[in-house]
């Protein structure tokens, strides 16, 4: 029997399984809808087109069935084809069980095991008991930043609150931490059948009473001050029997403070010309990485990359090397992934024997064939997700003889990330399926991330130095129109490729999807030159890069004086 599980902890772990599956009734997508799944026949979803495997499978979903097919699909249903590993923990799986039990809704005050059907907001709401109680009188309406679960017990012969999932899974009257000004939401769940509720009295919060063993009410607050709290249950004699436990509010940091992850790969970040020399074996490592990073100032979404920075590394050989591949997938990573190489001939670009399981590594050798600067991306189902959530970069055959050296040389990728929050609000940003699908994305960006060549990463070079820019597309879906705002392109290895001569003289290039484009140019003039794809609405949702040029001034080619504010 499958332990209980905490809706609102499901509806986070759902987060890995909505690019295939919609909770919305007769909506399916790669996979069938969950609507209703408890007490469903599996194959059996009107209108999805299910495998052979899946139709014969005969098994009715249940709380326990569910159980033990999210455990190891593949094992439970041989044959079927779910690209997807499982869910590899107790609770977890008890959480997004109870999740889809509740319609993909989570419930603001049920019993467990009984959700009300009518929950359909994803944010708790208090309710009117908390009102009475003296809830806060500004209506909690956001998502909560701080999440927990309680569950009451005994400990050690005391009544205690234990802790249900995460870091303080299983512990005793854990310390609950938040940051001030966060929402914090929490699930109180009667574990032994005595009356409880829980007080936060600092924050003016108090729950309604949970009686009777499984039944559960959620809150939610906001730590509006900063300081060392405690949090108790009000009903005589619980508090002194044991059942109190610390609240840690700590001071918000400063605004300017960037304390999330920098997955943005640096545009400097290139590897060395490879010069004359035979051709050889390289050994590639690539290490897939599943983390939450900054997406924008006060935003962060969850990344999928290649050795966790967006793009993938740029890997350099030379025509006729061996690339000997090794991908790792990392073993807290929730999706299998794989590694497709435009440059690589033969099935998937390597893909087709490169599918890599949660802990696992596999390898490959393929032969650089042709010149040229080339898209790599994971290709594992939905391969445009994997792609929106930044699992692409570039590799660069050089020809025999390698390329006419330059003063400068920087890496430049174009994305788009799909979130399913507006462009500009701030929280921790989740992949939306809809918007890829729709091709409507939130944000347009260069390595990874609003600002990443403009605030953190600035290109940088000095009058008279010649820039060659590597630029490639991993989309997934949109052309860019890449342009560097007051220059002139000297030379354009179109397409990427270097078996024909550059053009020369281009304003602006066109770069698709999984494409990629080799840029040249001579700085004469000082200044701040600006990266774009001249499609310039882009501009206003992120998509903008800076090239600082140090030098002394060189009237002769340019004689104004730029404004303030007008490097463009």
């Amino acid at each position: 029997m499958p332990a209980t599980g905490d809706a609102a902890a499901g509806r986070l772990v759902f987060r890995k399984c909505q690019a295939c599956h919609s909770t919305e009734p007769g909506k399916n997508l790669l996979g069938p809808s969950l609507s209703g799944v408890i007490g469903r026949k599996s194959g059996t979803e009107a209108g999805y087109n299910y495998s052979p495997a899946m139709k014969s499978a005969n098994i009715v979903w249940s709380p326990e069935t569910l159980d033990q097919y999210l455990s190891d699909p593949a094992k439970i249903v041989p044959g079927n084809k779910m690209p997807f590993p499982g869910l590899k923990t107790d609770h977890d799986r008890a959480d997004v069980i109870a999740y889809l039990a509740a319609g993909g809704a989570q419930p603001a005050a049920a019993t467990a095991g009984q959700p009300s059907p009518g929950a359909a907001s994803p944010t708790p709401q208090p309710t009117p008991t908390q009102a009475a109680q003296g809830a806060p009188s500004a209506s909690v309406t956001y998502i909560p930043d701080a999440r927990y679960t309680l569950r009451s017990g005994i400990a050690d012969g005391r009544m205690t609150y234990i802790g249900q999932g995460g870091e303080i899974d299983g512990k005793v009257n854990p310390v609950l931490t938040a940051v001030e000004g966060q929402v914090v939401q929490l699930t109180l769940i009667n574990g032994e059948g005595a009356e409880h509720d829980i007080v936060f009295p600092d924050q003016n919060t108090t729950s309604p009473r949970v009686t009777g063993k499984g039944a559960s009410t959620t809150i939610a607050f906001r730590a509006d001050k900063s300081g060392d709290f405690v949090y108790f249950c009000s009903v005589p004699g619980h508090r002194l029997a044991g059942m109190q436990g610390q609240f840690l509010v700590t001071p918000r940091p400063p605004p300017q403070t960037v304390v999330e992850a920098d997955i943005s790969r640096e545009p400097t970040d290139v590897p060395p010309p490879i010069g004359k020399r035979d051709p050889q074996t390289v050994r590639v490592d690539l290490f897939s990485v599943e983390l939450e990073g900054r997406l924008a100032e006060g935003t962060t979404f969850g990344y999928w990359t290649f050795n966790g920075k967006v793009p993938g590394p740029l890997i350099r050989v030379r025509v006729g090397d061996t690339v000997d591949i090794h991908l790792k997938n990392s073993a807290d990573s929730s999706m299998i992934h794989s590694v497709d190489f435009h440059a690589a001939t033969g099935p998937g670009g390597g893909a087709a024997a490169l599918q890599v399981d949660p802990g696992q590594e596999k390898s490959m050798t393929w032969k650089a064939l042709v010149p040229g600067l080339f898209v790599y991306h994971c290709a594992t189902p939905m391969v445009a997700e994997h792609i929106a959530n930044g699992m692409y970069g570039m590799i660069l055959v050089e020809p025999e003889g390698g390329m006419p050296p330059v003063d400068r040389e920087f890496y430049v990728m174009q994305g788009e990330i799909y979130s399913d929050m507006p462009y500009g609000q701030r929280g921790s940003a989740e992949f939306s399926v809809e918007k890829l699908l729709n091709e409507r994305p939130e944000y347009f960006v260069f390595n990874g991330s609003v600002g990443a060549l403009s605030r953190l990463h600035p290109l940088h070079a000095r009058v008279g130095e010649t820039v060659r820019i590597f630029f490639g597309v991993g989309g997934p879906n949109y052309t860019s129109s890449f342009h560097v705002i007051g220059e002139i392109f000297d030379k354009v290895y179109n397409l990427g490729g270097l078996l024909a001569p550059p053009l020369e003289g281009i304003q602006t290039v066109s770069v698709a999807p999984g494409g990629a484009v080799i840029t040249e140019f001579k700085t004469h003039v000082p200044g701040n030159y600006t990266l774009v794809d001249h499609a310039l609405a882009r501009t206003e949702r992120g998509l903008s890069g800076i090239l600082q040029v140090e030098g002394s001034p060189n009237p002769e080619i340019y004689n104004g004086k730029v404004m303030p504010g007008m490097g463009h």
